[in-house]
């Protein structure tokens, strides 16, 4: 694969957690991101998102949202449950980046915040019209989706090296 491929990375948030006594990790979703998370799979594919390779952190609530989402998407790529993207730094997320298999054209990353905002606001040195002021201002919330392209390999991938091009949240 040339170093000029464009690539395209799917950032999205779990859809919206309860709050229950539980640890954590364990936290299940609550009514409404078991309503959002479906809405979520539908923008992605009627978006033309068809990531070959999805990481989709171990945590309850990213769990269950992903089994919500993949369905709804037009081709299902094979899902890597990933205990490193819960809780990950800024840093951590983009080594994660750096280390997608070369053979991966999009991929997608289900994880947290504040890691998920963190990573697509570094990422993005453009942006399509106003969608990084947009996105910055609703600050990622749950269900939240971010898409970017860069030219490259994956282990190129740093700070301000991809362009937003698609920012979607299903209460903005």
């Amino acid at each position: 694969m040339s170093l000029a491929t464009t690539r395209r990375i799917v950032l999205v948030r779990h859809s919206k957690s309860e709050w229950t006594d539980t640890d954590d990790h364990e936290r299940p979703l609550a009514e409404r991101g078991r309503k959002d998370a479906p809405v979520a799979g539908r923008w992605l594919a009627e978006s033309g998102v068809t990531p070959e390779l999805a990481l989709v952190s171990t945590a309850a609530r990213a769990r269950e949202s992903w089994k919500l989402i993949n369905p709804e998407l037009s081709a299902r790529p094979r899902t890597v449950y990933n205990d490193s993207l819960y809780e990950a730094s800024l840093g951590e997320l983009i080594t994660l980046l750096n280390e997608t298999p070369t053979d991966v054209r999009e991929l997608l990353l289900l994880g947290h915040n504040p890691g998920m905002h963190a990573l697509a606001d570094a990422l993005a040195g453009e942006a399509e019209g106003d969608l990084l002021a947009r996105m910055n201002r609703t600050g990622f919330p749950s269900s939240a989706i971010a898409v970017l392209t860069f030219e490259g390999s994956w282990e190129s991938v740093e700070h301000g090296t991809a362009r937003l091009d698609a920012f979607w949240s299903p209460h903005a």
